[in-house]
């Protein structure tokens, strides 16, 4: 049952140093999570869908249509330091998103610094875990993983309910039309069944035919 509910969560690592990146991928893989690196933190937020459009602005990311829908990601785990966008810096910019938010992070680094790691907790990373990362290490993960889950299914649910809310009133008006046609098709079935009626009982209807029969005496 583990490793098939765990083959379901997919885990984006992020570390520039392809070491790291390797090692990272295969302790996931050996714990049965599907896994996709990155080198940066530019290309993880194009991965997840988001992309840089003005990095002077303090709002520097934009939703790139239906590149976060296709593939479904339910944690993160990215190194902190990282040449260009820290780790610290994707850890902001997923959670300032409205569409990304509800994903785990999770922080490595092989600098123990307890400001560093305040730091990151408080801006709502779920881990700091010191690198050299071991299996052990990525037990602490499995607990994030099933509350991302639950939180997107009920983020799925929502949407739906809201979408059936919002369609009611048409949905309101075709079963109507659905109705009046139900209607028509009974009064319609009730003309043609007495018209058959009254068929059924005219003179010429009524009378026995011979027509080709002859009678021996």
């Amino acid at each position: 049952m583990g490793m098939a509910a765990e083959s379901q969560f997919h885990v984006l690592a992020v570390d520039d140093s392809l070491i790291d990146r390797k090692l990272i991928e295969r302790l996931l893989k050996t714990s049965s999570y599907q896994v996709t690196t990155v080198d940066s933190g530019s290309k993880a937020l194009e991965f997840l869908g988001l992309y840089e459009v003005d990095t002077t602005s303090p709002n520097a990311s934009s939703i790139s249509p239906n590149n976060h829908q296709e593939v479904e990601v339910n944690l993160v785990i990215t190194d902190y330091c990282m040449p260009g966008m820290t780790g610290y810096d994707l850890l902001k910019k997923i959670k300032e998103s409205s569409s990304l938010k509800n994903i785990p992070v999770v922080i490595m680094s092989s600098e123990n610094v307890p400001s560093r790691i305040s730091r990151c907790l408080e801006e709502g990373a779920e881990e700091f875990i010191l690198k050299p990362v071991r299996l052990s290490d990525l037990n602490k993960l499995r607990p994030h993983l099933l509350k991302s889950k639950f939180k997107d299914q009920n983020k799925k649910q929502e949407k739906q309910e809201e979408k059936a809310a919002f369609q009611s009133p048409k949905q309101q008006e075709q079963e109507e039309e659905r109705q009046q046609q139900q209607l028509l098709q009974q009064q319609q079935s009730s003309n043609n069944k007495r018209k058959a009626i009254e068929e059924g009982l005219s003179p010429e209807r009524a009378r026995p035919r011979y027509n080709g029969i002859t009678t021996a005496v």
